[in-house]
């Protein structure tokens, strides 16, 4: 069931750094629970700002929200020289390996200082931190985004890390649920199989999720994991949405995102995929390419947010920290010196 003014249970892109007058009236019309930035969207801070304005008022909720991907090292779309560049995952879980600590210390500062950077212009949800273990020889898709190869550890830096992130006031999206470490192929180009089996996946894949599911958000992952459905890739998989993440191997209760739609791991149009992970079990349908002939596929096959998503975003946004005035420059010079020490 829905509310009859929810809006649909997707989030969208736009082509470029500004709206033209066609994706303003159809943005409009589409009602999208939320937008995603790309680097694409992202020349100044003040554009960046003006742009997330316009994307609020075309949707007519000045709360809706705004997500994009600032990991860190190569998955960043704020970049210098208008906005600081910030380490990989990788290299907080170096740190972690010779002092603990400071790893965990380091990877809060980094989540803080995201936040800082992110709600400067406007944005909300940052889709990180990557809660994968990679294995010997896996794609390099995952490679430095994540944090080691132990899930303890993943685990621990990527709660420091949602916690920095919460702290500012950004939501964090822990990904890929239940699991892309193991991957050879990249879910962008074409559709990953693994073959391990369940016992293995719950031992190491799954575990940083289950560790953090009291989390508020989550994204799924286009990887068929064959132990759990052989055809399906996870996002269009009810068997593994509704029997493991949100069973007892996970238990995560947050909000869903599917990954990006517009993938080469998914098969059929744009309509049909936005179908198929919503019945599978994710509460939003995430399209980032800006693309005007598939957003409106997703637009026309999307439903309006389910009272359970709905119920899942509200517990998520009470999640977020009541921001206070921060020294970014001192919170940076420490995280660097932690992570100096770390090469020492």
């Amino acid at each position: 069931m829905s509310a009859p003014d929810a809006p649909r249970a997707i989030v969208l892109g736009c082509a470029g750094p500004a709206l033209d007058r066609e994706e303003r009236a159809f943005l409009r019309d589409a009602d999208p629970f939320g937008f995603i930035l790309f680097r694409r969207n992202c020349e100044t801070p003040d554009q960046v700002r003006a742009l997330v304005a316009d994307l609020r008022e075309a949707a007519g909720r000045p709360d809706a929200p705004v997500l994009i991907d600032q990991e860190g090292g190569r998955v960043a779309r704020l970049r210098p020289p208008h906005w600081p560049a910030h380490p990989p995952a990788r290299a907080f879980g170096a740190l972690a390996e010779r002092a603990p600590a400071a790893g965990r210390e380091a990877a809060r500062l980094n989540g803080r200082l995201l936040a800082h950077m992110l709600l400067e212009v406007g944005v909300t949800v940052d889709c990180a931190p990557v809660c994968d273990v990679p294995v010997e020889g896996a794609h390099d898709i995952i490679g430095d985004r994540a944090f080691g190869r132990d899930p303890d550890l993943v685990a621990e830096l990527a709660r420091a890390t949602a916690e920095g992130l919460m702290a500012g006031g950004v939501l964090p999206v822990i990904k890929h649920i239940p699991g892309h470490g193991r991957a050879f192929a990249d879910s962008h180009a074409e559709l990953p199989v693994v073959d391990a089996p369940r016992a293995e996946l719950e031992a190491t894949d799954f575990a940083p999720f289950r560790a953090l599911a009291d989390l508020p958000l989550a994204m799924v992952a286009h990887v068929v994991l064959k132990a759990l459905d052989a055809h399906a890739p996870a996002s269009t998989s009810a068997a593994v949405i509704g029997g493991v993440v949100r069973g007892p191997a996970i238990g995560f209760d947050g909000l869903l995102f599917s990954d990006d739609l517009s993938m080469g791991a998914l098969s059929g149009d744009a309509g049909e995929r936005t179908r198929a992970v919503l019945a599978a079990g994710c509460d939003v349908a995430l399209h980032c390419n800006g693309d005007m002939n598939e957003m409106k596929a997703v637009a026309a096959a999307a439903p309006p947010l389910s009272d359970a998503a709905a119920r899942r975003w509200a517990r998520a946004a009470a999640m977020r920290g009541a921001v206070g005035p921060v020294d970014a420059v001192a919170l940076r010079a420490r995280m660097d010196a932690l992570l100096a020490g770390a090469s020492a």
